[in-house]
């Protein structure tokens, strides 16, 4: 709350840096605190953002009409019907994402959303029909212009079964459906938006109905029409056939042509020769086998199969040969055994010969037999292939009529069955589809969501608060209090003189404040002030009050610092330096009067220009009736004269000056005076205004060694987090009674 000067020993602070809580380009993050404090300082913008945007939003929501979305499902199944495939139970799922997204795009087209809109009456709904709602103020207007002033209504274009109307309505239904297919599933998802909960379930509900009926409806069709389709196939197809039939019998009757079971009959025949004949030739091959087998010629078993009792005898001959050489070895060859073994021999040699004279005989026989009938079947064959060479000019043309008329069998049959699966499948047929969830009618509003609406204005709010505050620390080029004074200005500040309230002065002038009520806050910062101007190093006896701009209440200070010192028992007098807007006669009721102006010029004395305040010891001397000279008049001896004699003559001399960028009598002045204080106006005056002036002072060699914030809201400044805001703590305040 009071800053003394920097010293000789002391080095004041740079000029240019920033307060506690203002932070620029390159600076560090600012503390917690420090955002704080700058937020308690723009609490009331801060506050007027954060609320009126959810209040605002609250009542465009209670404005806004609610709608509420009513949702269904359906999945998408297709049943074809596949007999061959009644017993399958792995296949292949034909579904994807195309075949759903179209399906979606099957849901939500026009051609079901009609009959959906005629069931629920939504033609008649004024929330759907355009043309049945009340037009407003604008459109009205437009249409009063546009029947005025536009030009002549030209016959609707619409031709013959177009209605905009039933469009429109068709349209805003549409857009108010919405239909898309769950991800990696089958379902279909279905929900409606509509002002009426009832509506926007039944809607849903209705349209799913129409969408499934209309499948099994079409299904349905495509079966009636295919099977009546098949029939008249079938019932030409058997004319067809049963004509071919006729011609093929008439053909064969007129070329007679006779078929037997299988075939025709040369071609039966042929084969009944072929096969004889081959059974022929192998009795003769059998025969010819036989008849070498009985000559000898063959193998001893074929010879056994063939003629077993010449086998014997040969064995029997080979039995008794063996004998015979056996005697032989032992016995002479005229022993009777030996002769009589002999006579055996030649009897087995005549009766072997016998017997293979009769089997050859009786074989030959039987080859000769076979070898005719395989001639007799040769020629029977050879005159039966020469009749059948005859008909086969004639088969050909029966060939190709029986090809047509077994083709057109064949697709007679193919339709027959292709009919009897059109019949089993209108027996069995069901939609692709089927509701998994019915639509309920929502019990909340889908539009507007008030309650997440309204935490996202409240967040909005917030932030656009917190970037209100933002901007207004960004663009406040004021000072708001003594460290922004001594960061920014390198100067104390020496007092923050608070404004005083119409409803605390009454009817009292500010001016008179602090010498009629000297327990106050205000009086209290006005001998804060006068503390900093004695505490220094050097204490000034003749001080200058000055401001950078006017109706920064430096007269106020001047008036209100010299009665606070002239209760305190100095001596005081107050010199109205401002010869352009003399403020300080109007004040003490001295106005016509002599003043420091006629001194300077000689027209008086300085005893007859200095007067008593009326409310305490301070003298003043009035500024008198100044003109165009009033800078010559400041550089004059007597002015320096006349501020030394007070100087001498008194413990404070005041001199209130012009605003030191409006003239320059106040350079002038303040190089007279002893110390300038300078007057800026809190959170008011820019900084680089000050600023200019405290410069403009130091080159016209002025000593400006402190700073007065004026006109301060206490309450305000109490929320800015400054430590100097502790001067309205209400702990402070049994120190002081306004």
């Amino acid at each position: 709350m009071l800053d003394t000067p920097a010293g000789p020993g002391q080095t004041a602070p740079p000029r240019g840096r920033r307060p506690p809580g203002h932070s620029g380009p390159g600076d560090p993050v600012p503390s917690g605190r420090a955002l704080l404090a700058t937020l308690r300082r723009r609490l009331v913008p801060f506050l007027l953002c954060a609320l009126l945007i959810p209040t605002l939003a609250g009542l465009a929501l209670h404005r806004i009409a609610p709608r509420y979305t009513a949702t269904g499902t359906l999945i998408y199944e297709p049943n074809a019907y596949k007999p061959r495939e009644l017993q399958s139970i792995l296949r292949s799922d034909r579904i994807t994402a195309a075949v759903m997204a179209s399906q979606a795009q099957v849901l939500g087209g026009l051609r079901l959303i009609e009959p959906m809109a005629q069931r629920l009456h939504l033609f008649s709904d004024p929330e759907f029909n355009p043309a049945l709602r009340r037009p407003g103020h604008i459109a009205r207007a437009l249409a009063w212009l546009s029947a005025r002033f536009g030009a002549p209504a030209r016959a609707a274009a619409e031709g013959p079964g177009l209605d905009p109307s039933r469009d429109a309505v068709l349209l805003a239904v549409q857009q108010a459906l919405v239909v898309r297919d769950v991800d990696a599933s089958r379902v279909l998802s279905v929900a409606f938006t509509a002002r009426n909960p009832v509506i926007a379930a039944a809607a849903v509900n209705q349209l799913m109905d129409i969408y499934i009926k209309g499948q099994l409806a079409a299904k349905y069709g495509a079966v009636r029409k295919a099977r009546r389709w098949l029939e008249a196939r079938a019932a030409a197809l058997r004319r067809e056939v049963r004509g071919a039939d006729d011609r093929i019998a008439a053909y064969r009757a007129r070329a007679g042509l006779v078929r037997g079971v299988r075939a025709g009959l040369d071609t039966e025949q042929i084969s009944h020769l072929m096969a004889n004949l081959g059974a022929a030739r192998a009795a003769l091959a059998a025969a010819q086998g036989r008849r070498d087998a009985a000559r000898g010629a063959g193998s001893d078993a074929a010879a056994a199969a063939v003629a077993p009792s010449v086998v014997a005898l040969r064995q029997e001959r080979d039995a008794t040969t063996a004998q015979l050489q056996s005697l032989l070895t032992r016995l002479g060859p005229r022993h009777p055994e030996v002769i009589a073994l002999r006579r055996q021999l030649t009897q087995l040699d005549r009766e072997v010969a016998a017997e293979t004279a009769r089997v050859v005989a009786a074989t030959d026989a039987s080859v000769a037999s076979a070898r005719q009938r395989v001639a007799a079947l040769e020629a029977d064959l050879a005159h039966a292939r020469t009749r059948i060479d005859s008909n086969a000019q004639a088969e050909i043309a029966l060939a190709a009529m029986e090809r047509d008329a077994s083709a057109s069998r064949t697709l007679l049959n193919s339709v027959l069955e292709r009919l009897q699966e059109t019949q089993q499948q209108a027996a069995v047929e069901l939609p692709d589809a089927h509701e998994v969830s019915l639509a309920l009618p929502p019990a909340a509003p889908s539009f507007p969501r008030t309650g997440p609406l309204l935490a996202a204005a409240t967040g909005f709010g917030v932030l656009f608060g917190l970037f209100v505050v933002y901007l207004l620390e960004l663009t406040d080029t004021s000072l708001p209090g003594g460290e922004a004074v001594r960061a920014l200005l390198a100067r104390p500040c020496f007092a923050l003189i608070p404004e005083v309230s119409r409803r605390t002065l009454g009817r009292l002038r500010v001016e008179d404040y602090a010498a009629m009520k000297p327990l106050s806050a205000f009086a209290e910062q006005v001998r804060s002030l006068r503390a900093g101007l004695w505490l220094g190093v050097e204490r000034p006896r003749a001080v200058a009050i000055t401001a950078a701009r006017p109706a920064e209440g430096k007269t106020t200070v001047a008036v209100a610092l010299g009665r606070s010192a002239a209760l305190s028992g100095e001596r005081v007098i107050l010199l109205d330096c401002d010869l352009r807007h003399p403020s300080l006669a109007r004040l003490f009721g001295a106005e016509g009067r002599a003043g420091l102006a006629e001194y300077l010029r000689g027209e008086a004395r300085l005893e007859e220009v200095i007067r008593k305040d009326p409310l305490t010891s301070m003298a003043y001397v009035g500024a008198g009736n100044g003109g165009p000279d009033g800078f010559s008049l400041f550089l004059s001896e007597a002015m320096a004269r006349a501020v030394q004699t007070l100087r001498e003559d008194y413990d404070l001399v005041l001199l209130d000056t012009p605003p030191a960028l409006a003239m320059s009598d106040t350079r002038v002045i303040a190089q007279i005076a002893d110390a300038t204080l300078l007057c800026v106006r809190w959170r008011a005056t820019p900084r680089d205004v000050a600023a200019a002036a405290i410069e403009l002072l130091e080159e016209a060699q002025a000593a400006v060694v402190g700073i007065a914030l004026t006109r301060v809201d206490p309450r305000a400044h109490a929320r800015s987090g400054y430590a100097d805001s502790a001067m309205v703590d209400p702990r402070v305040n049994r120190y002081v009674t306004d």
